[in-house]
């Protein structure tokens, strides 16, 4: 069941075109990655949806309801967290849910017991009647989350949740996110990390310039792009001649890295094989430390289709 659902959305900024036409979709209680160079439309989708920007044309949907006639519906199905945490520092982890849920109409006895509910879920309740000043920046951005959730949306926008988060703490909320959309909540996520969208997102879209420029599983994105060889030389003066070499089984020119020793390719025949590939090298007199096939990252698909522009960031 598709719980967003955006449809031929355009949006203009002046004489800047931030969304040319935008379709995508995500279903019930799914992870969708939405990834695209600085500029390329991913904040502006998402504030339509939010019905935070009202687009000039086409129409977004949440829960079968429409951003542009019926807004208000919208809104009580939705959840947002963005890049900084909203919570206050100067209060505890409960008293902060338990104030949101009173701004959300909930009784103080409600408040307090869906607080409790979620500071559990959530494994926050150790620490939950200490200052959130005090915590660590991984249970900060949890209880951020936490806090989008006070009312049970069905579908919550993450914007980069884990910008600035050491590795220990980026797990956390991998597992967070992992465990919201394992109970249903449909999640549309915008990262800086390929790697975050290769390891939570059942659906990676990859925007440009304001339209769908590739989308799909991140297993079904990189396989699109076939095999890849690597080759590391044992001496740095071999690496253009290996590059030669390698330009003739390469879609594309193969890259090259200087300090790494390294050059890798994308192949066009899929009945190469490594042991070719280590025949023709030798002839070539061209002595390699190593030669691996290897599937495409995410990362080297995103380049690909976004015409290598940089990496993630909010347009």
């Amino acid at each position: 069941m598709e719980m967003v659902k955006l449809s031929g959305i355009t949006k203009s900024f002046g004489s800047v075109r931030a969304l040319k036409g935008l379709d995508l979709s995500a279903d019930i209680g799914t992870v969708c990655a939405l990834l695209g160079p600085n500029g390329a439309g991913k904040t502006t989708a998402i504030r339509v949806l939010a019905t935070l920007t009202r687009p000039d044309a086409g129409d977004a949907f949440v829960a079968g309801y429409s951003v542009v006639t019926n807004p208000r519906k919208v809104r009580e199905h939705i959840g947002m967290a963005g890049q900084h945490a909203a919570v206050d520092d100067d209060m505890t982890g409960r008293e902060n849910l338990v104030i949101l849920g009173r701004m959300y109409h909930l009784g103080r006895r409600a408040a307090g017991e869906r607080a409790a509910e979620l500071l559990d879920q959530f494994d926050l309740a150790e620490a939950a009647d200490r200052l959130v000043k005090t915590w660590s920046g991984g249970m900060r951005r949890r209880l951020d989350l936490v806090a989008s959730l006070v009312v049970s949306p069905s579908v919550l926008f993450l914007d980069e949740p884990t910008t600035g988060l050491d590795p220990r703490s980026r797990n956390e909320v991998w597992s967070s996110v992992s465990a919201l959309a394992a109970g249903g909540t449909t999640i549309l996520l915008t990262t800086q990390y390929l790697e975050e969208a290769d390891r939570l997102a059942d659906q990676v879209v990859i925007i440009d310039s304001g339209h769908v420029v590739a989308q799909g599983t991140p297993e079904a994105l990189k396989g699109s792009l076939g095999t890849r060889i690597d080759v590391v030389v044992e001496r740095s003066e071999n690496i253009d001649a290996a590059a030669a070499v390698m330009a003739q089984w390469a879609t594309s020119p193969p890259e090259i890295d200087g300090d790494e020793r390294r050059v890798s390719t994308q192949i066009v025949s899929s009945t190469l094989t490594l042991p070719e590939v280590v025949r023709t090298l030798e002839i070539a007199k061209i002595d390699a430390e190593d030669v691996t096939f290897r599937r495409p990252t995410l990362d080297e698909v995103f380049l690909s289709r976004t015409g290598n522009k940089g990496s993630e960031g909010t347009p």
